[in-house]
């Protein structure tokens, strides 16, 4: 599904030069479930928004489909983003004057020229059904919980039905508990309809759950033991 090959991410601040990614390949398989992990500063969230076509490498490809996202003009990457891709973030980013079904729809209504119809919102309704919050259709972030606001993150991310959903430590404002449960959801897509899931994370727990793990640190792949996370 996604082939990244010698990806490199430069900044420059000043008069200095930081280097994020350095020379990383990778393969993603289509219904993959992959961690991406490493300490802080590795370069795990960098990597992550340049696979799912968010931050332009400054050398290298990403090959989606066959498609490479970063020689394609802005406008036809962001259409790729909006009918393919899903991304759930730490912080939520949940649009604070909407519903959380209007949250959810957002992506359709986009994907449909902001036309809002009864199929796409029995959708958005379906899946906050499928998360636990059918009964909190009408209700806006500030009146959720962490756990809830992730879970609507998740449907959102899920509503034009994506070939690969990108999560960006997921869990990493949640309570245990909350974490748990949107694991278990994420992973439940994995082996129910095959959703290709690539998550970063700092969590050994939540590393131990998926099906490959890719080790980040300093920028670089790290070589790790076979029975390693």
């Amino acid at each position: 599904m996604i082939i990244a090959k010698d990806i490199h991410k430069t900044y420059r601040q000043a008069d200095n030069i930081l280097r994020v990614v350095k020379g990383v390949s990778v393969e993603i398989a289509d219904g993959e479930a992959v961690g991406i992990v490493g300490p802080s500063g590795a370069g795990k969230s960098t990597l992550l928004h340049i696979l799912g076509g968010l931050d332009k490498p400054s050398q290298g490809e990403v090959n989606f489909f066959g498609d490479d996202l970063y020689t394609m003009a802005d406008e036809a990457r962001a259409a790729l983003r909006n009918a393919h891709i899903g991304f759930v973030f730490q912080a939520y980013h949940l649009l604070p004057e909407l519903t959380a079904l209007e949250n959810v729809i957002l992506p359709a209504m986009i994907k449909n020229n902001s036309r809002k119809t009864s199929h796409i919102e029995l959708e958005g309704v379906k899946l906050l059904e499928m998360v636990g919050l059918g009964s909190r259709l009408t209700h806006r972030p500030d009146q959720l919980s962490g756990g809830e606001q992730q879970r609507v993150a998740i449907a959102r991310a899920l509503v034009n039905r994506p070939q690969v959903v990108f999560c960006d430590e997921p869990t990493g404002n949640l309570d245990s508990a909350s974490g748990i449960l949107v694991m278990d959801i994420l992973l439940n897509l994995n082996a129910r309809d095959k959703q290709t899931l690539v998550i970063v994370t700092h969590e050994e727990k939540i590393a131990k759950r998926l099906g490959r793990v890719i080790h980040i640190r300093d920028g670089e792949l790290e070589t790790t033991p076979a029975n390693a996370v």
